[in-house]
C-alpha cells in the first residue's frame, strides 16, 4: 500500500483534506449543506454551477465559508456548440411530452444556460481552491486566470484522448469518469456519450498509464471496495456522487432518495430525454417511453432541457418519480441513509482496511 498511500497522501496534504474522498459536483444537487457536510468530515465539498447565476454561486460560496474551513471544488459546463433547431421536430417533442406534463409552448425551447463567462468571473472572484471543468476544456485566457490567482483546475474527462489533452492544456488533475456514473457523461464531444462508453475498470489504468497527473476516479464508486479497487487501478482520490444522495444533507426528493436505494445496476440506463445532452438516470417510464421506437429524438441541448422543464417541476411539485429526473449511477443501491460524515469516514477507513 506504500505507493498509493504516498499518492494519496500528497494529494490530500496538498488540498488540505483527511481524506482523498471528493464530493461530484452535481448541478441541482449540491446544496451547501451537503459540501459542508464533506468538508467538515476530511473530504472535498464540490458545487455543480450550471445552472447558478453569479449572485448565487457568490452565496453559495459564502454559506459554505461560513459553516466550514474545509476546502470545496466550484465546477463549470464548457458551452456546447450553439444547437442546430428543427422547429418541425420540436413540435413533435411537444405533444410527446404533453402526454407527461403540462401543455409545452413553443417558447420554451428558447430557455438557454447561465452566461458562461459571467460565472466564470463570479468563480474567480470567489477565488476557490480548485475549479473544474466539464464537456470540455476551459479556453486558454482562462486557465490563464486560473493559474495567475493559484486555483487549481480539474479537468473531467472520458477516455484517454481527453484525458491527454487536459494535460497538454494545463489541468492540475483529471476527473476520469466511467461511464457507471449517474447524470450527465461529460463527454468533450457530445456526439460521442453513446459511442465511447469506457468502464471505470479500463478507464482509470489506462489514463494512469497515459498521463502525469493525479487521477481522480469517479462512476460506480459507492462503497469501501470500489474506493480500493479504483486505488489499486492507479487512482489517486475518488469522487463519489449517487453514493451521497441519500445523505440528509443532500436534502433531494424523498421519491428520489428512496427509489436508489432499490435500483439495481440494470434498473439504470442512459437518455438525452430530459436535457438532450446524454445522462445516465434511473429507468423510469418516461425514460423508457423516450426511448421507444415511435417516441421523436429528444431535441438538442440545452432546447430539450427548456421542453421538459414544466414535466420536470411538475413532476418534483407533485413526486412522481416516473415524470422526475432523477439521475443515477449503476452502484446507486449502495448509496447509505445516513449523515455524509459518517459516509466519508465509512468509504475511506473501510478502504483503507481493504488496501491493507
Amino acid at each position: 500500500m506504500s505507493g498509493i498511500s504516498s499518492r494519496s497522501g500528497a494529494f490530500c496534504e496538498r488540498y488540505a483534506l483527511r481524506a482523498p474522498i471528493l464530493l461530484a459536483p452535481m448541478a441541482g444537487a449540491c446544496p451547501p449543506s451537503l459540501s459542508i457536510a464533506v468538508a467538515n468530515a476530511g473530504g472535498l465539498g464540490a458545487c455543480g454551477a450550471l445552472l447558478m447565476q453569479p449572485t448565487d454561486i457568490a452565496a453559495w460560496v459564502a454559506e459554505m465559508r461560513a459553516h466550514s474551513t474545509g476546502a470545496f471544488q466550484l465546477n463549470l459546463w464548457i458551452p456546447d456548440p450553439e444547437p442546430v433547431r428543427d422547429i418541425e421536430h420540436e413540435t413533435r417533442v411537444r405533444a410527446f411530452l404533453a402526454n407527461w406534463g403540462p401543455p409545452v409552448p413553443p417558447e420554451a425551447a428558447e430557455a438557454r444556460p447561465a452566461d458562461f463567462e459571467a460565472q466564470f468571473e463570479a468563480v474567480c472572484a470567489c477565488n476557490p481552491p480548485i475549479v473544474s471543468s466539464v464537456m470540455g476544456l476551459y479556453p486558454p485566457a482562462f486557465i490563464a486566470k486560473l493559474k495567475a490567482r493559484g486555483i487549481a483546475w480539474f479537468a473531467n474527462v472520458s477516455t484517454v484522448a481527453e484525458a491527454k489533452s487536459a494535460e497538454a492544456a494545463g489541468a492540475d488533475a483529471v476527473v476520469v469518469q466511467g461511464m457507471e456514473a449517474g447524470g450527465h457523461r461529460g463527454c468533450f464531444d457530445s456526439r460521442l456519450a453513446e459511442m465511447q462508453q469506457v468502464g471505470l475498470f479500463s478507464l482509470v489504468p489506462a489514463v494512469a498509464d497515459a498521463v502525469r497527473l493525479p487521477v481522480i476516479a469517479t462512476g460506480g464508486i459507492a462503497d469501501p471496495r470500489g474506493v480500493a479497487a479504483a486505488f489499486l487501478l492507479g487512482a489517486t482520490a475518488v469522487q463519489v456522487g449517487t453514493g451521497f444522495l441519500r445523505c440528509p444533507e443532500a436534502k433531494i426528493h424523498p421519491a428520489w432518495a428512496q427509489a436508489l436505494a432499490q435500483t439495481p445496476p440494470e434498473g439504470t440506463m442512459l437518455t438525452r430525454a430530459f436535457s438532450g445532452r446524454a445522462g445516465r438516470s434511473i429507468a423510469t417510464q418516461y425514460v423508457r417511453s423516450s426511448a421507444n421506437a415511435g417516441a421523436p429524438h429528444p431535441a438538442p441541448y440545452p432546447v430539450q432541457r427548456g421542453l421538459t422543464a414544466a414535466m420536470r417541476q411538475a413532476a418534483q411539485q407533485s413526486g412522481d418519480l416516473q415524470r422526475m429526473q432523477v439521475w443515477a449511477g449503476q452502484s446507486a443501491a449502495m448509496a447509505r441513509a445516513e449523515p455524509a460524515a459518517d459516509v466519508v469516514a465509512h468509504l475511506w477507513s473501510g478502504a483503507q482496511q481493504l488496501l491493507s
